[in-house]
């Protein structure tokens, strides 16, 4: 994980299902409101990540792919 700007970077590339599902996981649990942006290779990260993102109560705020790269944003739901 490295900071990103305002993004909290988690690059997961090279990595196959489930990490880069936990690797998000785990960022969001320190992120504090902050937005995560997840980078990551895996096919399965294009359904993986959406459904967890919606059982976890966060906002997908952009999902987008270029080259075979998936980038996701995502920010946790404010308690």
């Amino acid at each position: 994980m490295t900071d990103a700007g305002e993004d909290l970077l988690v690059d997961a590339r090279g990595h196959h299902c489930p990490v880069p599902t936990l690797r998000l996981r785990r960022a969001l649990e320190v992120a504090q409101g902050r937005v995560v942006r997840l980078v990551a290779n895996d096919p399965m990260a294009r359904i993986d990540v959406p459904h967890f993102v919606r059982e976890a109560g966060a906002e997908l705020i952009e999902a987008t792919e270029t080259a075979g790269v998936l980038t996701f944003r995502v920010r946790h739901a404010q308690v």
